[in-house]
């Protein structure tokens, strides 16, 4: 079966996988990078969000706002290599309350001291294994840390970086490349155990899943400003796809109105928040992601991923005054 140079995919492989991202999205051909065809396009430049959304990037886009957030983990870390070891495994894990995130992020990362990636490029998979055995946190098992570790290390000693993994499967479009990247990863695990790594953990964006970790982590790698660490060189920001959790559902739904869903009704006093219409929320999957990519989109094309810290801070860890910006 022919290969393509782009990738470790079979020609075939590929085309079906490019055919299910695309039905992920739409339930038809589409170009892959645009939002579903039955919801709304986004509205037209509103310059109230555009204030909006730089005030509060300038209020809450700061090193200090870090301290709960699994990033500052990964920000001990200075050399590219250490940093995406630890900003996969860091994003892997962050699901749940923020403090038990924080713990379950030094625990993986403990055993491979100040320089993870060349640590585990020099395990073994008995090493890996008696490391990691006793290693859980919620629904990440010991087998789950250890496919994860055996991926990564495979990938690192196979390509040099996650970085050139992800290059290696990038044909021009970003939930293309994201795809093949899990399934890449994916497979190395499936060499440490046969039943590899739990899908849920790494969902692939071609199931149509929001792939909320999955785009954390490249956020992480490709923006580089005060917050993000940006280690990766060869992605274009522009391309980045909006993570989305229930803090972002929330304000795009409720504080910006990307999102139908509910919003705040009429006459609700300062700041709009006032009782809320209860039309159902809308759920985070891969259309949603897509739809508030391109709505962040109109306010800043070239880094549409730009806002994403800063508008998750008051719902994830406020402080004193986050509460005028109504996001929670």
């Amino acid at each position: 079966m022919m290969k393509s140079s782009r990738n470790n995919f079979s020609i075939e492989e590929w085309g079906e996988n490019r055919e299910k991202v695309n039905s992920a999205v739409r339930g038809g051909p589409l170009k892959i990078e645009s939002y579903a065809a039955n919801d709304r396009p986004p509205a037209g430049y509103d310059p109230d969000i555009a204030c909006f959304l730089e005030e509060i990037y300038a209020v809450c886009n700061r090193f200090e706002r870090l301290e709960l957030d699994p990033l500052a983990v990964v920000r001990r870390y200075s050399a590219p290599g250490d940093i995406e070891v630890a900003g996969l495994v860091c994003s892997t894990l962050a699901f749940g309350s923020v403090e038990l995130i924080m713990r379950a992020c030094e625990t993986a990362l403990e055993p491979l001291g100040a320089q993870p990636a060349e640590a585990l490029c020099r395990m073994n998979q008995g090493d890996i294994e008696r490391v990691w055995g006793s290693f859980q946190y919620r629904f990440c098992f010991p087998k789950d840390m250890i496919a994860l570790m055996w991926a990564i290390r495979k990938a690192l000693r196979e390509y040099g970086s996650l970085e050139t993994l992800f290059m290696k499967g990038d044909g021009g479009l970003m939930l293309g490349a994201a795809s093949a990247f899990v399934r890449n990863l994916r497979r190395f695990a499936r060499e440490a155990l046969p039943s590899g790594l739990r899908k849920n953990l790494l969902p692939d964006p071609a199931d149509g899943s929001a792939s909320k970790r999955l785009f954390l982590f490249l956020r992480w790698m490709v923006r580089r400003d005060e917050i993000d660490p940006g280690c990766w060189n060869q992605v274009n920001p522009a391309r980045l796809i909006v993570p989305m959790d229930t803090h972002m559902i929330r304000t795009c739904t409720e504080r910006l109105r990307f999102l139908p869903g509910r919003t705040a009704a009429a006459g609700g006093g300062a700041g709009g928040r006032g009782a809320l219409n209860r039309a159902p929320a809308p759920s985070v999957n891969l259309r949603a992601a897509l739809r508030v990519t391109e709505a962040f989109r109109l306010y800043a094309p070239d880094d549409p991923v730009k806002y994403d810290f800063a508008l998750t801070r008051p719902g994830i860890d406020p402080r004193p005054g986050d509460e005028r910006f109504g996001c929670r």
